[in-house]
């Protein structure tokens, strides 16, 4: 179970002396799996409701507005990974420096050593030790967490991966293919006319990967799932349709042996393994004629993928 907490305070109903992690935890990686195990294992052993303390909107869009796009995932996408990884309780909102002690009332505190909080992110692992002596909790400070060539678990590693269009080895990374999660829009319908119907998501404030055609399995969400539980394989283009002049970067997934409407419903899109880069073609026969080939590919590579261990 999981309950959202948006403004935790004496007014919310929650129940206090948690275990306590804080973090913007984008990604939701195998280091953040770790260290929520942790809590969790942590939160059973003393009978306590094990707690994440994050962050919505993310701190980076509210003091650099004007970056380029970079979350891995949003809210809803957050949520959905923090109750798999089984944590009780989440507070999504503003962080100050007594949130810990007076709104939640936690016992207990930990964190993964980069962690920072507060006005020009001076708050950090030996500050919480401090204030933990003072007001009485724990806390507990995780080194990083590695994989067995001895790479750190980073977000900003897998935003790296991602953006060389080598979305694989962001998987490993994280647990799970990246998906991009949206509701289907509306758009030119010009798949259609050459046999390749596809769903079309908006980025968003998404990370934007590499642009290019990728193998994907296509899932749906929600009480409204069109797929009703089944996971769809597929081949997608992310980018900006150059043939057909398009400006603003897009995912056109294109489901295979599948008939179902799915404007309007909810669909998670996950990134398997990158085909090739976007181009333009001299027109819509050639642009066929490719999208034709890519799908094979896509059929290849997804018939053979490997399951993350």
């Amino acid at each position: 179970m999981i309950r959202v907490i948006r403004h935790p305070g004496p007014g919310s109903n929650h129940p206090r002396g948690s275990v306590l992690t804080i973090g913007n935890f984008d990604g939701l990686h195998r280091g953040h799996a770790v260290l929520l195990g942790q809590v969790r294992d942590r939160g059973q052993t003393e009978g306590r409701p094990a707690a994440v303390l994050t962050f919505e909107p993310h701190p980076r869009s509210v003091f650099l507005p004007g970056a380029e796009p970079f979350r891995l995932t949003p809210f809803r996408v957050k949520e959905r990974e923090l109750a798999r990884l089984g944590t009780d309780a989440k507070s999504a909102e503003d962080f100050v420096t007594d949130v810990i002690v007076g709104a939640i009332g936690a016992s207990h505190v930990v964190i993964g050593w980069d962690c920072t909080f507060g006005n020009r992110r001076r708050g950090t692992p030996d500050l919480l030790r401090a204030e933990g002596a003072r007001h009485g909790f724990g806390v507990t400070v995780l080194e990083p967490v590695r994989d067995e060539a001895a790479t750190v678990y980073s977000s900003t590693h897998i935003r790296e991966l991602l953006k060389a269009g080598r979305p694989r080895e962001a998987a490993a990374l994280l647990g799970r293919f990246w998906e991009i999660d949206g509701r289907v829009a509306t758009g030119d319908r010009r798949g259609r006319t050459i046999g390749f119907p596809t769903a079309n998501l908006g980025l968003d404030d998404y990370l934007h990967p590499a642009l290019g055609v990728y193998a994907v399995r296509v899932s749906g969400d929600g009480p409204d799932d069109p797929l009703a539980g089944r996971t769809v394989d597929g081949v997608a283009n992310l980018g900006l349709r150059p043939t057909v002049g398009g400006l603003v970067p897009r995912l056109e997934a294109h489901l295979f042996d599948t008939d179902v409407d799915l404007y309007g419903r909810h669909l998670r899109v996950a990134l398997v393994d990158f085909i090739r880069p976007e181009r333009k073609f001299a027109g819509l026969d050639a642009l066929k004629a490719q999208i034709a080939e890519d799908a094979a590919q896509a059929r290849a590579i997804l018939a053979a993928a490997a399951p993350l261990e």
